[in-house]
């Protein structure tokens, strides 16, 4: 078996013609569909561009909690502080 049969895991000739049959059948459901190489690559990327603003949007809600409920807590607890501290 030679290298270039091992690394393509079948003979290059049969390699050829999988990669034919399945490149055109690619080919035809694209065409249905109306893509192009390049929609697809702008879907991809638009997909980790939403992933990624999606990971910032969920921070800063999850941070404006967290100041939401500071602002009762916060004067709450130094309120029962300043109580306890007189006793």
């Amino acid at each position: 078996m030679s290298a270039l049969t091992r690394f393509l895991g079948d003979s290059p000739l049969r390699v050829l013609i999988k990669l034919l049959v399945v490149s055109f059948l690619v080919g035809l459901v694209m065409n249905a569909f109306g893509w192009s190489p390049m929609d697809v690559f702008y879907g991809i990327r638009k997909f980790f561009v939403d992933l990624w603003n999606l990971g910032f949007h969920a921070i800063d809600r999850f941070l404006g909690y967290i100041l939401l409920g500071a602002a009762i807590v916060v004067p709450a607890f130094i309120l029962i502080r300043i109580a306890n501290y007189r006793k």
